[in-house]
Order: structure tokens, then C-alpha cells, then sequence
């Protein structure tokens, strides 16, 4: 069986590759550019134009999607949804039987501008020709980390303090990834997300401790819809099973330990 990981060299990509040979797929990775590698085919792809595409979906049986070109304007709708609907039109000339699609909790209740592009990348795959599922994943910690960095960067660390967030380790929506595609197509939407659910104020005071850091949270509350929608839990999910590395986990296995845990 031979699956198309589309956005293959990105931070889900990485990690999902190696899980997909484990399992005995061969895989054909996609990437804007050439690349080359010892155990899976490279192929260069771009969604925002579909050169490359034809020949990216010729021969596969399934289709992983991660690619994604968040927060850039015109060319998060061209990659997002325009990039989703060639890709989904390729691959249902060729028969490809199973397109798994990866998306973010929220997409349909947190009204910012990219997660409204990854609803209608979502509409696109369950109105296409080719069997489906949607895998929404919560947060990776990696993504956490990287925005309290850009948070304290005048000093205190700016934020909403009842902002609600459910990290989930990379490596365990792979896992997850992979099991779906070999389940076959689901039509439907699966949520995944990490062991708990945190309050941003918490999670800035165990991300304070693990790096011995004493910048003080300065609350600044997020005003709109958005903000009601981040507080009530819109990125959060009750669906089980879920993920079990936590946040401390990963600021352990990040900053060398922390007594957050």
C-alpha cells in the first residue's frame, strides 16, 4: 500500500513518516522542494499552484494531509483551501480510497481568520469524490512553548489568563494518524487531544519554573468573540481516547526538569 504524505517535512511530518514505514506503507512524501531520503519517495509539490500534483497522487492508494500554510493571508487560502480542493480532485481521477485529512479543535467555534480556512479545507475533503476522515488535534506543546517565548518578549509574559489549551505531543497524533488510516474511511470527524486541560495562567507558572524564570503574567484579556470563545473551552475537547504526554513532560524533556509536575 502506498500512501502520499502530503507537507512531509513539516513538524507532524517528521514524526509521521518513520510511524508509516513501521506499519509497512510505502510512502511518497511531498515537499515544495527537492529533497531526497534513504527510506520514502520525495516529491515536489506545490498546492498553491498544483504543479507537481498529477504525478504526486499517480500510483497511491491513500493520501495523509498535513500540509498547511498558516497565518499568510492570500496564500493560506491558495495552500489551505484552493492547495485542499486540487489535491482532492487529483486524487479522486486516479481512485485514491482513503483521504485522511489533519485539522485543529476549534476550526468551527474560534473565529480567527486561519482556523476559517481550515473549516472550508474540511468542507472540501467531505464534499469530494474520495473517501474520508478529518483528525482534529489540540495543540502541540511545541506551539505553546514557541508563543509564551514571543508572549515575554518585552519582559512580562502577555496573555489571556483563563484561556483554555490541551497540549498534545506531536509523536501521539502520528500514532493516531496512522491507526486512522489503516481503519479506513470514516466520513466523519475524529477529535484528539492531550491528557489535560489547562488554564494559560497555569501553564505560564509550570513554563516559568522549568526554565527558573520569574516573569510575572500580565493579564491582558482578549476582548470579542474570540476571547468568549478561547475562555469557554473552544480549543478543547472531552473526546476520548486521548494523548498521555503532558505539558510537564515536555518541559522536562525541554528545559531539564521542572517541580510543575
Amino acid at each position: 500500500m502506498r500512501v502520499l504524505v502530503t507537507g512531509a517535512g513539516g513538524r507532524l511530518g517528521r514524526v509521521v513518516l518513520p510511524r508509516l514505514r513501521d506499519e509497512g506503507w510505502a510512502v511518497r512524501a511531498t515537499s515544495r522542494r527537492a529533497r531526497t531520503g534513504a527510506s520514502e519517495e520525495w516529491v515536489v509539490v506545490d498546492l498553491a499552484t498544483g504543479e507537481g500534483l498529477t504525478e504526486a497522487v499517480a500510483g497511491v492508494d491513500a493520501v495523509l494531509h498535513l500540509a498547511s500554510s498558516p497565518n499568510r493571508g492570500r496564500r493560506t487560502h491558495a495552500v489551505d483551501v484552493l492547495g485542499t480542493r486540487r489535491l482532492v480532485v487529483a486524487a479522486g481521477q486516479v481512485g485514491v480510497r482513503h483521504l485522511v485529512y489533519v485539522s485543529i479543535v476549534g476550526v468551527d467555534r474560534v473565529p480567527i481568520p486561519y482556523y476559517r480556512h481550515k473549516l472550508a479545507a474540511e468542507q472540501v475533503v467531505a464534499a469530494g469524490p474520495v473517501p474520508w476522515t478529518v483528525l482534529r488535534a489540540t495543540q502541540f506543546p511545541e506551539f505553546l512553548d514557541d508563543m509564551l517565548r514571543g508572549a515575554s518578549r518585552l519582559g512580562p509574559v502577555l496573555g489571556d489568563p483563563a484561556v483554555l489549551a490541551q497540549p498534545v505531543d506531536p509523536a501521539e497524533v502520528a500514532d493516531r494518524l496512522v491507526r486512522r488510516l489503516a481503519a479506513g474511511p470514516l466520513h466523519g470527524i475524529e477529535e484528539y487531544g492531550g491528557p489535560e486541560v489547562l488554564r494559560f495562567d497555569a501553564a505560564v507558572r509550570a513554563w516559568n519554573a522549568a526554565r527558573r524564570s520569574r516573569r510575572p503574567l500580565l493579564p491582558v484579556r482578549i476582548p470579542g468573540k474570540t476571547g468568549r470563545a478561547l475562555r469557554s473551552g473552544g480549543l478543547v475537547t472531552e473526546a476520548t481516547p486521548t494523548g498521555a504526554r503532558t505539558w510537564a513532560d515536555h518541559l522536562a524533556d525541554t528545559y531539564g526538569g521542572t517541580g510543575a509536575r
